[in-house]
């Protein structure tokens, strides 16, 4: 496996190369400001996990221009009211433009967010943020190289699928990891990681996760 390349963009900082992408500044900004910065949000965290299940087999450019108009369509994903969202809402989804219109995939974020209630994974743990960080890894694990899954986020997927959930691959929960700040994989020398692997350390250091719980 080879490092995480990167870049240096015309405002002179070493930045990751994927949000290289000219004509789309919203990437550069959403590097800047939130992938690989820890979330300990339920909300966010939900929505993160299903826009992850939205972006298989598309960029996530696509996903990510169509964000807010995702937050409109599926209650900021608040999954206690998703839970009353009924067949009538996939049909209404289904014919909204301003998401991606994939009736597997829209129809697996009204089963998560019943699985939420259904496996009682907030009054299990406390919040869906203390279950899904007990898989992160251990911060002082070796600098990021390329890869698309992890034994972290295999051992995630195995036991959200358990436990009923779909569109959450392996690949897919490396993703949201990722993004979630539950692995740095911002390159070295990228000029947000040390921020980034400071506010990952305190998150730890608060939940009083000191090593990998997911092994």
């Amino acid at each position: 496996m080879s490092e995480i390349a990167t870049f240096t963009a015309g405002d002179g900082l070493v930045r990751c190369r994927w949000c290289d992408t000219p004509g789309f500044a919203q990437y550069l900004q959403y590097h800047d400001e939130e992938w690989g910065f820890p979330v300990t949000d339920d909300r966010r965290l939900f929505e993160k996990i299903c826009l992850e299940g939205f972006q298989a087999g598309l960029s996530w450019r696509t996903i990510l221009s169509k964000r807010e108009a995702f937050r409109a369509a599926f209650a900021d994903f608040d999954f206690r009211r998703i839970c009353a969202f009924g067949p009538s809402d996939v049909e209404r989804l289904l014919q909204d433009a301003g998401i991606v219109r994939h009736r597997g995939k829209i129809e697996a974020v009204l089963n998560n967010a019943r699985q939420v209630q259904v496996q009682a994974l907030v009054d299990e743990f406390g919040s869906l943020s203390a279950y899904f960080w007990r898989f992160c890894p251990d911060i002082d694990a070796p600098l990021p190289v390329l890869r698309s899954e992890s034994e972290a986020s295999r051992a995630l997927s195995k036991d959200l699928r358990r436990r009923g959930w779909k569109f959450v691959g392996p690949t897919t929960m490396y993703a949201f990891m990722q993004a979630m700040g539950m692995v740095n994989d911002h390159a070295s020398g990228c000029h947000v990681r040390e921020r980034a692997q400071a506010q990952r350390r305190a998150i730890r250091s608060g939940m009083g996760l000191s090593g990998a719980e997911a092994s």
